[in-house]
């Protein structure tokens, strides 16, 4: 599985970005798909996931209510739907993706693809 994350760029903070990660290869909807973001000098952290099959959804509490992870499987990609951006959502955002993964989806050494990240800036 290849992905590739597009959509960043700079807004002003309380304004909107959609992401998209694109993916190639068969059986997409078996994957769990996450996003991950990165600031710099920061460790890489969780911001939402949503899981293979039925597509439940979870998400880092500082996003919840902002953000909106999802998925179209026949388009084999996904989205983060970001709103009320803040400059500390300010990151490179990564996806990833691991074949059926159904525990620790918030854990980044348990996902196998990642696409290249999309650098995400919201200024004050």
């Amino acid at each position: 599985v290849q992905l590739q994350a597009s959509g960043g760029g700079l807004v002003q903070a309380g304004g909107s970005l959609r992401l998209s990660c694109a993916a190639s290869g068969r059986a997409f909807s078996s994957y769990t798909v996450a996003w991950f973001r990165q600031a710099p000098g920061k460790e890489r952290d969780f911001v939402a996931v949503i899981s293979w099959g039925g597509g439940n959804t979870y998400y880092q509490n500082s996003v919840k209510g902002r953000f909106t992870i999802s998925r179209d499987n026949a388009e084999n990609s996904i989205y983060l739907q970001m709103n009320s951006l803040k400059p500390e959502d300010t990151a490179v955002y990564y996806c990833a993706a691991r074949w059926q993964l159904s525990l620790s989806q918030s854990d980044p050494t348990n996902y196998q693809y990642w696409g290249r990240g999309t650098q995400v800036t919201v200024s004050s």
